[in-house]
């Protein structure tokens, strides 16, 4: 039973995201057939869509955003029109009452909301500007005289935000290993984009991984880097909309020109890999082949406004030559025709099974494990069911030791998992998310967030994870055995020190927090 429980152990905290508490019996389960516990989630495609009541397609949300900043617009027109001064005012007005000061005092719950609306659960102030509250040092202050509010817009792009992640919290609290929803999270870090980028990208990342990422998991990996970026959502963050070709219609008529970034980005992040064989050259011509790749603005000149569009005005007339073979003048196709290619080249083919194994099975990834997945992704013709599969039938997936350090997004999930909290409010945990240095949707750059243990294991880090693991165990640990929950997450496989460590804490609080805190739940 021990090995089959360490085996279990692996399956669900490798590939999964744990065991679940309660009655769901996932570590037996694991146990009598370990990599057919895994496999099962791969045979049931459609099991990693994700649709909930009140999800909203990209175009729905970016009109809403629209919407949005609209209304933003005419509450600040509006405030601004209620305390402009009469002709019936003195031409000589006190200095506290001069209108660029009184302006500021009723707008200030106007810019409090729009300040307030890229952050997560954090307190905004709703106190005047400095220059508003002080009064001209030689005068009594004097109130401003009443005005009538108006009325303030909903934060849709913040509710949009919350229920995107409810949703995604949710299904992998639910599940029961979690194989595909990690297959999810590699693939939405692979293909990043960050919320912090403006209101459009904050509205659209939930979208973005629905869409984009999701329908593409265990399909092929060039029809994934084809919807990866073309969403509007990718070319929102990285400035595709921005790119003109130099000699195109609008290239000609404007001051702008080449944007480079999602091409150099593609190249060097999405497929070949930093020493893929590219050179600044070929950035440059993917850059032009890709110029006219958009999305409808506000308008609907071009389309539905937040749909992605092809503006042949924009793009760079012409034949392209990019890693030494000539794409023809085409159009939309000449640039889907190139990403295809670039799907298919061997660099990508590597870069990616490098990529998985360091994620899955070490910060230092078994070789011979990288050059068969890279031949199963060559042969395949970039079938990512079959690099999962390929990866879960490997024996150095099972032999390795757990030792890397699950991600804060791994041990928040685990830990809500294995005290059987389906989360009904998001809030909790992405403030953790926050705290943790992993905010959801949201890295610091387009290179994602780290995949290896140093990235985490830092000793910063890992006291606010105790901190974390303190306060679950204050809230919960009355009402919990831990020692029952250890039975749950590791069963036989849970080592001595772990099970004697639990023994002996001073409350069930405190064992709660060690336990949470233990190799068995930390590591995968």
């Amino acid at each position: 039973m021990a090995r089959d429980s360490q085996a279990a152990l692996v399956a669900l905290n490798r590939f999964g995201f744990g065991a679940r508490g309660g009655a769901s019996g996932d570590l037996i389960n694991a146990a009598s057939d370990p990599r057919g516990f895994v496999k099962a989630e791969l045979a049931r495609p459609s099991g990693v869509l994700l649709e909930a009541p009140g999800l909203q397609s990209t175009p729905q949300l970016g009109q809403a955003v629209f919407a949005y900043q609209d209304q933003v617009k005419q509450a600040r027109e509006a405030a601004a029109k209620a305390v402009a001064p009469t002709e019936a005012q003195p031409a000589q007005t006190p200095a506290d009452q001069k209108p660029g000061l009184r302006r500021n005092l009723s707008l200030n719950t106007v810019a409090t909301e729009i300040a307030g609306q890229m952050t997560e659960a954090k307190p905004t102030d709703n106190k005047p500007a400095d220059n508003a509250m002080k009064p001209d040092a030689m005068q009594p202050a004097i109130a401003p005289p009443a005005a009538k509010a108006a009325p303030q817009p909903l934060n849709v792009i913040q509710k949009t935000f919350r229920a995107e992640a409810l949703a995604r919290l949710q299904r992998a609290t639910l599940v029961d290993c979690g194989f595909t929803e990690r297959l999810v999270v590699f693939w939405s870090n692979h293909f990043c984009i960050s919320a912090s980028k403006g209101e459009l990208a904050r509205m659209w990342a939930g979208a973005f991984e629905r869409e984009a990422i999701r329908p593409h998991v265990l399909g092929r990996f060039a029809d994934m880097l084809k919807a990866v970026e073309q969403h509007p959502a990718m070319l929102f963050f990285l400035d595709n909309q921005q790119s003109l070709g130099p000699d195109s219609r609008a290239g000609q008529n404007r001051k702008r020109g080449l944007n480079e970034n999602l091409a150099r980005e593609i190249m060097e992040l999405h497929t070949l890999g930093v020493g893929g064989g590219y050179t600044q050259e070929d950035v440059t011509s993917l850059a032009r082949i890709i110029t006219g790749w958009t999305f409808a603005g506000r308008q609907g000149q071009l389309g539905v406004p937040g749909s992605f569009v092809f503006n042949t005005n924009a793009h760079q007339p012409g034949p392209q030559m990019l890693l030494g073979k000539t794409y023809e003048a085409t159009g939309l196709s000449q640039g889907e025709a190139a990403l295809a290619d670039i799907a298919r080249h061997p660099a990508t083919a590597n870069f990616v099974a490098t990529k998985f194994v360091r994620h899955f099975v070490a910060d230092d990834p078994p070789q011979p494990l990288v050059a068969r997945l890279r031949d199963v992704f060559v042969k395949t013709d970039g079938d990512l069911k079959a690099l999962a599969t390929a990866l879960v039938d490997s024996d150095e997936a099972w032999q390795a030791p757990l030792t890397k350090m699950r991600s804060p997004y791994d041990f928040v999930i685990a830990s809500g998992r294995l005290l059987a909290r389906v989360p009904e409010d998001p809030g909790g945990y992405l403030n953790n998310l926050n705290l943790l240095g992993q905010p959801l949707w949201t890295p610091a750059g387009p290179n994602g967030f780290p995949d290896t243990s140093a990235a985490w294991a830092a000793p910063e880090g890992m006291k606010l994870r105790l901190d974390i693991a303190s306060q679950m165990g204050a809230r919960l640990g009355n009402n919990i055995d831990p020692l029952d929950l250890l039975e749950f997450a590791a069963a036989d496989a849970a080592s001595v020190e772990t099970r004697r460590t639990i023994e002996r804490a001073e409350s069930r609080q405190q064992a709660l927090a060690l336990l949470l805190m233990s190799p068995e739940m930390q590591r995968r």
